[in-house]
């Protein structure tokens, strides 16, 4: 597995974000996207065994594109600076929470696990979910094994409503996690980690801690046990 190739081309289209470098460099992408491949398959194949929702899915189910599909009119990089793979029950681009995996240089590699995109019909779902378990929600977001590999919980940095949702009062004890947009734990991984003999093992052991969490808020979904 060439994760060493993978950042190292991920550094150089950084440097050359244009369709003419990504054109003269077709190769050199193939083998870079092979090694990441390489990478989802190992993980998805362990993690898999005893996650039924990520049973019988395929590099190709999870995988993202490298080009932007939804790039904004002033940006001029017609490429992703990551590559990654989105690992959930009905492939990447489910309305469900999952894991994510990207692989950028200069320490951003990064581990995701939750929903970080979810609809509007995912997030009421999910706040009526907090709003009835309360307890259950505190008890797995500060399990201390999700919090040894993702040592900063849940993220509650991201976008968020300025009022209480609709249906919910200012006093909601719970108030703080029910504003959120998103619903997820995250962490980096220096590229010496990427590159450790062990990575496929720390991406596992962690994805396996947060299982918990992002079972609480699927369960919550349409389709949810």
């Amino acid at each position: 597995m060439e994760l060493d190739y993978l950042l190292n081309f991920m550094a150089r289209l950084a440097a050359n974000n244009t369709t003419a470098w990504m054109a003269e460099h077709r190769a050199d992408y193939q083998r870079a996207r092979a090694a990441c491949t390489e990478l989802v398959r190992q993980v998805l194949a362990r993690v898999a065994a005893t996650d039924p929702d990520l049973a019988n899915l395929t590099p190709a189910d999870v995988m993202f594109r490298l080009h932007k599909n939804d790039r904004a009119h002033r940006d001029p990089e017609p490429y992703k600076r990551r590559m990654g793979a989105g690992l959930k029950l009905g492939g990447r681009h489910a309305p469900r929470a999952g894991y994510f995996i990207a692989i950028q240089p200069e320490g951003k590699s990064w581990l995701g696990a939750g929903t970080f995109h979810p609809t509007p019909e995912m997030l009421a779902a999910i706040r009526q979910e907090i709003h009835y378990s309360s307890d259950e929600f505190h008890r797995l977001r500060q399990a201390p094994e999700l919090l040894r590999y993702f040592p900063d919980g849940l993220d509650t940095a991201g976008p968020q409503l300025t009022r209480p949702p609709r249906g919910y009062t200012a006093d909601d004890p719970d108030l703080a996690w029910l504003r959120l947009k998103t619903f997820g734990a995250g962490r980096f991984y220096t590229d010496v980690e990427v590159l450790a003999p062990d990575f496929v093992d720390q991406l596992v052991a962690a994805i396996a801690a947060a299982r918990p969490l992002v079972d609480f808020f699927n369960e919550a979904l349409p389709g949810g046990q």
